[in-house]
């Protein structure tokens, strides 16, 4: 399954290096989740299970299998971000969308 991912980050960033910071964010994105057709179904249901639970769900409020894609995804996020930006920055300072 294809997608789209678009990053916004904060500060100057030439349109080279946005797109640059992009293909970093999606290959760290499916290293991490093991295969580009599994980003928007991951994505999908993180977003259901933080929709259900909340941004921080604590483990108990979690089915095993929610917490298996809840954590994948947080790992894979992380991933993407430090790949993409930089050990320095913090989640708070980029944000994405991913399309279909």
């Amino acid at each position: 399954m294809s997608y789209t991912l678009r990053l916004y980050v904060s500060g100057d960033v030439s349109p080279q290096e946005l797109q640059a910071a992009e293909q970093r964010f999606k290959a760290a994105l499916e290293a991490a989740l093991g295969d580009a057709a599994l980003v928007v179904p991951v994505h999908a249901a993180y977003l259901g299970i933080v929709a259900a639970h909340g941004e921080t769900p604590t483990e108990e409020a979690l089915s095993p299998s929610e917490l298996e894609i809840f954590s994948q995804w947080q790992a894979a996020e992380a991933a993407a971000v430090t790949a993409a930006l930089g050990t320095n920055r913090h989640m708070d300072d980029a944000q994405f969308e991913i399309f279909r």
